[in-house]
């Protein structure tokens, strides 16, 4: 089948992909290393062992859309967890299906027979996720852990999550978030035998924790159980992340600020431009709205070529683009970005104005992503390429592609 320019066998075995949010390469290795994680450890090395990058920016949205649409954001037009509607003048969530400009590959894999499941951590992804299933048919589920308690056989296809995970409602800031997806992933393919699985985790461990760390490799031994009990029962599985994570932090532990907003009013005059952060969602704890990457929506006497040189100049900017140049290199719509984009360096984040961001919620030194340098993620399958890909550039959407064309 053919969805989105891109063709696809229909899978021979259950098939599941599994996007670890925020895991950078290294979380994974580290656990092994520490004899935390046996089943990733034999996946490491009997399998598939790729690096890839993720889109820019390096958000969960955008990437989990491109994952399952197999394509970038200039082709599905999620270019972020938050934008500036242009149809509205509104600053919303870009959470809402009517977003979304093509199709996954779910629906397509649906029609063509398959039972699918897709579980995600947080809810703000389920919606895009499912749009276009079938969830009345029997033979489609969507559901997330975050509101697993009140999934429904009309809304979700499924009903008394809880009770078949064996698990209540987890807590929005745990690691029982991305635990419950786990757990749901295998229960569903002991139950139903889904031909095609998608399980999306949260962040919060990463965003705490580097590879590594006590909590991280505990984490890792964690889903590894998972990863074995879904090995053993014969799936296809591939595992990637949406993004990387980097300490974005000074020596003290203070979070290491550009604030836009703050430097556009003094240049421009108050209020006159406006800054986007499109790592803004609801889990502000997790980052305090602080990514790396903003779009900046200038009034018309400004001259972009000067702001652009200021902002180039500052320490901490990586790029600075107009809305042609970053949408060209970046793979973005044109029509749902500012006049302006820009990226900051590995350890630095990008922020409004320093009266609009309450990091109280910050509780370790802050670690964030958005940026190019957060762009590496892994790719990872347990079973091996049937031929070598000699120079290929791997993207995480490329994860269906590996799972079902690919591998043996």
């Amino acid at each position: 089948m053919t969805v989105n320019g891109r063709s696809y066998r229909l899978p021979r075995r259950p098939t599941v992909v599994i996007c670890i949010d925020g895991s950078e390469p290294g979380y994974i290795e580290a656990a092994v290393q520490a004899d935390c994680a046996p089943a990733l450890g034999r996946i490491l090395k009997t399998g598939t062992r790729l690096l890839a990058d993720c889109v820019i920016p390096s958000f969960t949205n955008p990437n989990n859309l491109s994952i399952v649409t197999g394509q970038p954001p200039s082709v599905h037009g999620i270019c972020g967890n938050y934008f500036l509607d242009p149809e509205t003048g509104e600053e919303v969530m870009m959470n809402d299906p009517k977003f979304l400009r093509v199709e996954t590959i779910f629906p397509a894999l649906q029609r063509a027979g398959c039972r699918i499941a897709v579980v995600t951590a947080k809810d703000k992804l389920r919606g895009l996720l499912g749009k276009g299933l079938n969830l009345a048919s029997g033979k489609a589920c969507g559901f997330s852990s975050e509101k697993s308690a009140e999934a429904t056989l009309a809304g979700n296809g499924i009903e008394k999550v809880n009770d078949l995970v064996g698990m209540p409602v987890p807590d929005v800031y745990s690691a029982a978030l991305s635990e419950f997806v786990l757990a749901a992933g295998v229960r569903l393919m002991q139950r139903d035998r889904p031909q095609i699985m998608y399980l999306s985790t949260t962040d919060y461990i990463q965003h705490k924790h580097a590879p590594g760390t006590p909590a991280a490799n505990e984490f890792y031994a964690m889903m590894d159980g998972y990863v074995a009990a879904l090995d053993l029962m014969d799936c296809t599985i591939v595992l990637t992340a949406d993004h990387g994570m980097n300490a974005k932090h000074d020596a003290a532990g203070r979070p290491d600020v550009i604030y836009l907003q703050d430097l556009l009013d003094a240049w421009l005059g108050a209020g006159a431009a406006r800054v986007i952060l499109p790592i803004t969602d609801p889990y502000v704890v997790h980052h305090g709205a602080l990514g790396s990457f903003a779009v900046i929506y200038l009034p018309q006497t400004a001259d972009r070529a000067d702001m652009i040189a200021r902002l180039a100049a500052l320490d901490g900017i990586e790029a600075a683009l107009t809305r042609e140049e970053a949408c060209t290199r970046f793979e973005l719509p044109p029509d749902r970005m500012g006049d302006l984009v820009v990226v900051s360096a590995r350890h630095k984040v990008l922020g409004t104005s320093v009266t609009r961001h309450d990091l109280s919620g910050l509780r370790e030194p802050l670690r964030s992503h958005g940026g190019i340098s957060e762009q590496r993620v892994p790719l990872i399958c347990n079973r091996r390429l049937r031929e070598p890909q000699p120079g290929r550039h791997w993207r995480n959407f490329d994860a269906f592609d590996l799972a079902l064309n690919l591998v043996d």
